[in-house]
């Protein structure tokens, strides 16, 4: 009953990750793809990124990224879970729902919704500012190399924020009103409850959270390519995009690309351990 599922995941995962192992291991430009023939390198496409500075700004500007959407993404997650978990607001209904909307939009055309946001000339968020009167000029929220990188975290964080509260709000259900009603007699105020019962009782879901979203984070690339594509210069370069650029853009060394994301796909690795191993413990 299990082979068909085995199969499926052999051919469209196992093979393409062994692949590009492969290929991190042999130089291949488009001159061995014509030929067909890839000059074993060993370890050498390793040893050229890491000692390529560009591909330690692009880790830098990735870590950056990581922890400030994903720190923002967790505390909003929990606050607006907590706010739609009120039955007695009646406009919790009408904010799940509207939850839903960010992700179902597609991330490429998320990008392209907030390149026309960010626009230095005509772009809403502008427009906003100046009628709020809190700016008194245009702000090139892009073509700054000190606002890019949060120009990029803001729409990504708007995207993936509603798969966090689902999944809050999910574990939320699972907790016992009994408790609260136990605390609430032994006096304790709705931020001791807060405290010490649904904040323990939601770490799992919260390692879940963070293991699953620094992965993606790590991976970030359809709001590069469709806001900043990696500018203004370097300054917005994260580790993805220096992989497709290696690999796709001149001069085409996808033995270099692969090598990248295996060195992306090991840190990514190594951090999903250390969330389970510092946080996850069982709650008492």
């Amino acid at each position: 009953m299990n082979l068909p599922t085995i199969v499926t995941l052999t051919l469209v995962l196992a093979y393409p990750l062994f692949y590009a192992a492969f290929l991190s291991l042999h130089k291949v430009t488009p001159g061995e793809l014509r030929r067909g023939i890839f000059p074993w390198v060993g370890f050498d496409n390793y040893t050229r990124i890491l000692s390529d500075p560009l591909f330690i700004l692009a880790l830098e500007h990735t870590l950056i990224f990581t922890i400030v959407s994903v720190t923002v993404e967790i505390v909003l997650a929990i606050a607006i879970a907590l706010l739609i978990d009120q039955r007695q607001v009646w406009t919790s209904n009408v904010t799940k729902l509207l939850i839903l909307v960010p992700y179902a939009v597609p991330p490429i055309a998320n990008g392209l919704i907030w390149s026309f946001l960010y626009d230095f000339n005509f772009g809403f968020l502008n427009r906003i500012l100046f009628t709020l009167g809190l700016i008194d000029q245009p702000i090139d929220w892009v073509g700054n190399p000190r606002t890019a990188l949060l120009a990029l975290t803001v729409p990504y964080v708007w995207r993936t924020l509603p798969f966090a509260i689902l999944l809050v709000h999910a574990a939320l259900q699972g907790i016992g009103r009994e408790l609260y009603e136990a605390a609430g007699v032994d006096g304790a105020g709705a931020l001791r409850r807060f405290w010490h019962i649904t904040l323990p009782l939601l770490r799992p879901i919260i390692v879940v959270i963070l293991v699953l979203r620094t992965s993606f984070a790590f991976a970030v690339f359809e709001e590069v390519l469709a806001i900043t594509q990696g500018g203004p210069g370097d300054s917005t370069w994260v580790a993805v995009w220096y992989s497709y650029k290696r690999s796709f853009a001149p001069p085409f060394d996808i033995g270099v690309g692969a090598a990248a994301a295996y060195v992306l796909a090991l840190i990514v690795g190594g951090l999903a351990i250390a969330y389970v191993r510092l946080i996850y413990r069982p709650v008492e």
